[in-house]
């Protein structure tokens, strides 16, 4: 079986959830079937059944489009080009709307079938506006028109599936429900230290960490504003970069600035660090945070939970199959506004609700080891990117026959 991932994310340029989902899942797959994976960038590489390749995307150059336009053509162009390269394969497999043109064109001028994983999608994300403009409209239609002619989504929580079938004009049968995974081998609790100690994190103190994008769905501005009603000793670990627009990183700089004013023990480390650095950034902290207002899976709750951390995260979309209430960490309700509902009804509120969250699992530490030891259980029993890929692989011997 020769399979073709289409993305936009591909190591050494991982920014963001679905990167890490195309990483591991591709790794697992090649092990099982011949696997080429094309994405935006340089990559140039062979290995065994794995062959991956790059297509240019930062080099393009669209003078004549508005800057917030120029990012949505060269995405299209480089579709056309990821397309333009011999494509003898049995089945294509797009991850975002950034590599879902490609696939439309796959399928249109190839005739291969076309599976589709919704890792978020445009019709929940309306903020995206403020990174795209009129782009938006490009990537919301791109992305009904491939998932409405794929012959397979994968839907990456029950609540995603939800979601499609709500959003979109799909066949119930066609939309699969697969979780993301994790390498159960890498994220392990560990001894070390020395990132730590780089960015001046007292080893003696708790702290809560939060690692993720400056986005307006990643809710760190929420958590931010948490700070001022959590413990003063607890520190506060802002693992944050790669914000989404100049607008919310400045909100975020001015957010932080005002926060610091009155506590020093807030350490921001803006750049985004490599798997090991982050590890034991999990592995130490007394609780790790996620207080998104969207999130169709959320794969960093359960990088936590396998370095042994207990979670506090929002009761939204998939963090609530990650994430078992009183069992692996806790949940904090989030009602949104009628007339933006991807906004908290009462954004004070839920920061406050999240700072009791933290309070109270760093106050007893009993409870927090206890969640601590079911977070790893609950993820090797259904989290190993093993078995998933072996499910992804079923799937496609399905739609070939």
């Amino acid at each position: 079986m020769n399979v073709l991932f289409f993305t936009r994310e591909f190591p050494p340029y991982v920014y963001g959830g679905a990167g890490v989902h195309v990483e591991y899942l591709a790794k697992e797959l090649a092990k099982l079937i011949s696997l080429e994976v094309r994405c935006f960038g340089d990559q140039n590489q062979e290995d065994n059944h794995l062959l991956v390749k790059g297509f240019e995307f930062e080099g393009l150059d669209f003078t004549a489009a508005p800057k917030n336009l120029q990012s949505v053509f060269k995405t299209l162009q480089t579709c056309i080009n990821m397309n333009a390269v011999s494509t003898d394969v049995d089945l294509v497999h797009c991850h975002t709307w950034y590599a879902q043109f490609a696939g439309i064109i796959a399928k249109l001028c190839y005739g291969v079938p076309l599976v589709i994983t919704t890792h978020s999608l445009e019709p929940m994300r309306p903020w995206k506006r403020e990174q795209l403009g009129r782009g938006y409209d490009m990537s919301s239609w791109i992305e009904k028109t491939a998932i409405e002619m794929a012959d397979a989504i994968i839907a990456v929580s029950k609540g995603t599936k939800e979601e499609v079938l709500e959003h979109f004009d799909v066949d119930e049968e066609k939309v699969k429900v697969i979780y993301n995974g994790i390498d159960l081998k890498q994220y392990v609790p560990v001894k070390e230290t020395q990132v730590l100690e780089k960015y001046n994190i007292n080893t003696s103190k708790p702290y809560v960490l939060f690692v993720g994008r400056i986005t307006r769905q990643k809710g760190i501005i929420h958590l931010v504003n948490a700070i001022q009603f959590i413990h003063q000793d607890t520190q506060v670990v802002l693992c944050a970069g790669a914000p989404d627009t100049p607008e919310i990183a400045t909100e975020m700089k001015q957010s932080v600035e005002q926060v610091t004013k009155e506590r020093k023990n807030v350490i921001w480390i803006e750049e985004m660090l490599d798997k090991e650095s982050v590890i034991q950034l999990y592995t130490h902290a007394a609780v790790f945070c996620c207080p998104s207002i969207y999130e169709p899976f959320g794969i960093i709750n359960i990088e936590a939970m396998a370095c042994e951390t207990a979670v506090v995260a929002s009761a939204v979309g998939g963090i609530k199959e990650v994430v078992i209430h009183n069992e692996t960490g806790l949940l904090i309700p989030l009602k949104q506004q009628k007339e933006a509902p991807f906004e908290p009804e009462n954004p004070t509120q839920f920061s406050k609700d999240l700072a009791a969250g933290i309070n109270t699992l760093v106050e007893d530490e009993e409870l927090r080891r206890k969640m601590a030891k079911n977070a790893r259980k609950r993820v090797e029993e259904t989290f190993d990117w093993m078995a998933i890929a072996q499910e992804v692989k079923t799937l496609y011997e399905q739609l070939i026959k």
